[in-house]
């Protein structure tokens, strides 16, 4: 299976990092600040301003940039472990004897920042939200490829993860993100963008789970690199700039 298709824009954030320029600087030394919140775009409604979490402050961040006007595109989110931590503080509170709010609740949950978005975007298209386990970011362009296939014109996705909790072991997977970090690709089957093919590959890789792989395709969008290929023990895929 191939498919060739175009990333007409993209965006991504991570602390100290919010533009294309800043990471083509990334690129030099590949590491991240130790902190930082991302700034929250201001057609966000403020109602809504203060229910936003680190995480999703960095995907609307994300998707601010790959947003033109009032557009209403079918969205793709993905994210390995989405507000995980938000969870575990909820259980903590818990474990406190303190009540936990049915909001604070809501906001843990795998497809709050979806929520979230299409209440302030006023998105009524089809969003789709992933927890891909193993298989990393792949299922993110599968899904997204299949909605162009059935005729949408762009589709937007939002790639995010970030640090789990100490709390959660994670070695020795590979799973846990570098940083706090969010990239939005808007993607149609033709068009003006840099134009990518993607197909599946019959090798066995070990490049860690979905939180790395978003650093891995990042890399690859502001490097010369000409292709790239990604797998987690089970399946491997591979992307080529044409």
């Amino acid at each position: 299976m191939s498919v060739d298709f175009v990333v007409r824009e993209w965006n991504a954030w991570a602390p100290g990092i919010s533009n294309h320029e800043d990471w083509r600087n990334w690129l030099a030394h590949q590491s991240f600040a130790q902190a930082g919140t991302a700034a929250i775009p201001v057609t966000v409604p403020k109602m809504l301003q203060r229910r936003l979490s680190p995480l999703a402050r960095a995907v609307f961040n994300a998707a601010e940039g790959c947003i033109n006007g009032d557009d209403s595109l079918p969205i793709v989110f993905s994210s390995a472990h989405g507000e995980t931590n938000k969870s575990l503080e909820m259980l903590k509170s818990i474990q406190n004897g303190e009540e936990v709010s049915p909001t604070a609740f809501s906001l843990s949950v795998h497809n709050a920042i979806a929520g979230l978005f299409s209440m302030a975007y006023a998105n009524h298209q089809e969003i789709t939200v992933l927890a891909p386990g193993q298989d990393g970011i792949a299922p993110a362009f599968i899904e997204a490829l299949g909605l162009l296939q059935e005729h949408h014109g762009e589709v937007l996705m939002v790639l995010y993860d970030e640090p789990l909790s100490d709390f959660f072991p994670s070695q020795p997977f590979a799973l846990n993100a570098p940083a706090v970090c969010a990239l939005a690709l808007r993607v149609s089957l033709s068009g003006e963008g840099l134009a990518l093919r993607f197909c599946r590959s019959a090798k066995l890789r070990d490049d860690g789970e979905h939180a790395l792989q978003i650093v891995s395709f990042l890399k690859f969008l502001v490097a010369d690199e000409q292709s790239l290929a990604l797998g987690n023990h089970r399946h491997s895929w591979e992307w080529y700039k044409k």
